[in-house]
C-alpha cells in the first residue's frame, strides 16, 4: 500500500506532523510518546512483561517462541484489524517500537502477509527521543529569547498569542502558571511528552522563523507540576525583557474572565450536579494554599468575598462579585510578591508598553531580531 521506505529522517517526521503508529505496549506509550503518534500495540502490558521476563531468563529465541504462542489467531486478527485501520486512514505514516527492532519488524511482517507494505522508523522511540533532546539544546543555543513580563492579570498569554513570534509554554503545559492555574480536569502532560512537544515547537520555530527572536511569557522553573528544562529556563532568566503595562481594573477583569467566567461553564459541562461543589473547592482550596503567604486575616477576608461571589454566580450566572476579592488578592499578595522578587533579583527591561505597543514592538523587532541591539 505505502510506497515509502523505512526512514530515519526525524526532522521531516516532526516538521511535517507525520502520523506515527506506536506498537509499544500501552504502559510505555503512556509514559512518553510523540504528538502525532497513536498507540496500536503489538503486545499488551501483560504480554510485554511475560515476554520480557522470558527474554531475560532464556534469551531472544525463547522470547520469540513464547510471543508466537501468545499470538493466538484471535489476537493476531485483532492486531491486524487495528493496524489496517490505522494504515488505511494514515497512508503517509510510519510505525515504530522502542528501538525500531523486533516489534517493528514483526508488525511489518504480519502486515506484509496481508499484502500491506508500511514503513518503520529506524531507531524507534529511543532514537527520536534522543533527537528531540539534542534539538532542544540546539534551539536554546540558536534562538534569541525575549521575555514578556508583567504583573499578574496583565494578560501576557493573550498578548503573546497575538504575535506569530512565540511559543506558548502555559498552553503546552496545560496550566496557567499560578496557584489557580490548573484546568478543569487537572490534566498536564507527562514530563516526557512536555519536553517532546516543547522541542518540536522550538524546532518548527527555528525553521519557520530562522532570523527571528522568540517571545516567551515570564515563568518560574515550574508550570504546575512540570519543570522547564534547566538550560531553557536559565536562558529565559538571562534574556532581555519587555514589560506589559495594564491598569488594575483591566487586570481584575482579565483574571475574572480567564479563571471564573470561562472556567465555570466548563465545570458545569464536566461535572453536572457536582459542578458547584467542585468549582467552589477549586476557588477556595487554591486560596487556602497561599494562606501562609497571604496571612490569616487577609485570607479570611478574601475567602468570605469569594464565598459570597460563588453563591451569586451559582444563583445568577454572573461573576462580577468576584472583582473585589480578585482586587484584594492582587494588591495584598501577587503585586507585593512580584515587587519582592524584582528587588531580590533585578532585571533589565528594554521596553515597556500597553498591549498595542508591545505588539507593535514585537512586529518591529522580533521578525528580524538584532541580537547585538538588545543583548
Amino acid at each position: 500500500m505505502s510506497k515509502l521506505s523505512n526512514t530515519d529522517n526525524y526532522l521531516d517526521l516532526f516538521l511535517n506532523n507525520i502520523p506515527m503508529m506506536d506498537v509499544r505496549a500501552p504502559v510505555e506509550f503512556n509514559n512518553g510518546a510523540f504528538p502525532n503518534s497513536l498507540n496500536v500495540p503489538l503486545l499488551d502490558d501483560e504480554q510485554r512483561a511475560v515476554i520480557g521476563k522470558q527474554y531475560k531468563d532464556a534469551g531472544q529465541d525463547e522470547a520469540i517462541e513464547l510471543g508466537l504462542k501468545l499470538a493466538t489467531p484471535e489476537i493476531r486478527k485483532q492486531r491486524l484489524d487495528d493496524w489496517e485501520q490505522f494504515v488505511v486512514s494514515k497512508p503517509e505514516g510510519y510505525l515504530y517500537c522502542f528501538r525500531g527492532g523486533l516489534r517493528s519488524r514483526t508488525t511489518q511482517a504480519w502486515l506484509k502477509e496481508q499484502g500491506i507494505d508500511y514503513p518503520l522508523i529506524k531507531g524507534g522511540y529511543k532514537a527520536m527521543r534522543s533527537y528531540l533532546l539534542e534539538q532542544l539544546d540546539v534551539s536554546v543555543s540558536q534562538i534569541p529569547f525575549v521575555i514578556l513580563s508583567g504583573l499578574t492579570g496583565s494578560g501576557k498569554t493573550r498578548v503573546i498569542k497575538k504575535t506569530p513570534y512565540h511559543v506558548d509554554l502555559e498552553g503546552l503545559a496545560n496550566h496557567k502558571g499560578s496557584a489557580f492555574g490548573r484546568d478543569v480536569n487537572d490534566y498536564q502532560p507527562t514530563p516526557i511528552n512536555w519536553e517532546n512537544q516543547l522541542s518540536i515547537d522550538c524546532l518548527k520555530y527555528r525553521h519557520q522563523y530562522p532570523e527571528s527572536g522568540l517571545l516567551l511569557e515570564d515563568e518560574g522553573k515550574m508550570i504546575g507540576r512540570l519543570i522547564l528544562p534547566f538550560e531553557f529556563h536559565q536562558k529565559m532568566i538571562l534574556a532581555p525583557r519587555i514589560f506589559l503595562q495594564r491598569d488594575l481594573p483591566d487586570r481584575v477583569r482579565i483574571i475574572r474572565e480567564d479563571y471564573i467566567s470561562t472556567s465555570w461553564p466548563l465545570y458545569q459541562q464536566q461535572y453536572g450536579d457536582q459542578a458547584e461543589s467542585i468549582f467552589s473547592s477549586f476557588v477556595l482550596d487554591n486560596l487556602i494554599r497561599i494562606k501562609k503567604r497571604l496571612g490569616g486575616e487577609r485570607m479570611q477576608r478574601i475567602h468570605a468575598s469569594f464565598s459570597k461571589a460563588l453563591t451569586h454566580l451559582f444563583e445568577t450566572g454572573e461573576s462580577d462579585l468576584f472583582d473585589d476579592g480578585i482586587s484584594q488578592l492582587l494588591l495584598d499578595y501577587y503585586d507585593p510578591m512580584y515587587d519582592y522578587q524584582l528587588k531580590k533579583k533585578p532585571v533589565d527591561v528594554i521596553f515597556r508598553g500597553t498591549e498595542a505597543e508591545i505588539l507593535q514592538w514585537s512586529e518591529d523587532n522580533l521578525k528580524c531580531y538584532d541580537v547585538a541591539k538588545f543583548n
